[in-house]
C-alpha cells in the first residue's frame, strides 16, 4: 500500500489521544511502514518506541497507522501544502488509496456485471 511512497517525507494529521506503539521486541522485528520525522513531541505526539507510526503484517493484508492519511487526500486539507503545489488535484495519500484498490483486486477479482460471486 504504502511501497510506491516509499522515501517521502509527507504530512499527515494524528488525531489520537491514547494511541500508542509499545514494541517490547527490536525495531528489526516489525514491518514498519511509516514513522514520525523525530522522537520528541510534537512529531511523535504519543511517544509510540522506535517513533513507529504504522505498521504491517509481513504478508501485507493487515495495516495498522496511527495517522490518518484520509484525511489529507485533497491539498486543502493539509494544515501545509508546498506552494507549488498548490494546483494538484490530490495529494500524494491517493497512492496509497490507489496501491490498496489493485492489490485487493489482484488477490480477488470483482465479479463483472452481471456475474454472481
Amino acid at each position: 500500500m504504502f511501497g510506491s511512497l516509499s522515501g517521502n517525507k509527507l504530512g499527515l494529521w494524528v488525531a489520537h489521544g491514547e494511541g500508542k506503539f509499545s514494541l517490547p521486541e527490536a525495531e528489526s522485528a516489525y514491518n514498519v511502514i511509516a514513522k514520525y520525522n523525530y522522537a520528541g513531541y510534537p512529531a511523535n505526539p504519543n511517544g509510540s518506541d522506535y517513533n513507529v507510526a504504522g505498521i504491517c503484517s509481513a504478508d501485507g493484508r493487515h495495516l495498522c497507522m496511527m495517522p490518518h492519511l484520509e484525511r489529507a487526500v485533497f491539498p486543502w486539507q493539509n494544515a501545509w501544502y508546498p506552494a507549488d503545489r498548490r494546483n494538484d488535484e490530490v495529494t500524494p495519500w491517493i497512492e496509497a488509496f490507489v496501491n490498496a484498490r489493485k492489490w485487493i483486486t489482484h488477490l480477488q477479482p470483482l465479479p463483472k456485471e452481471g456475474e454472481s460471486k
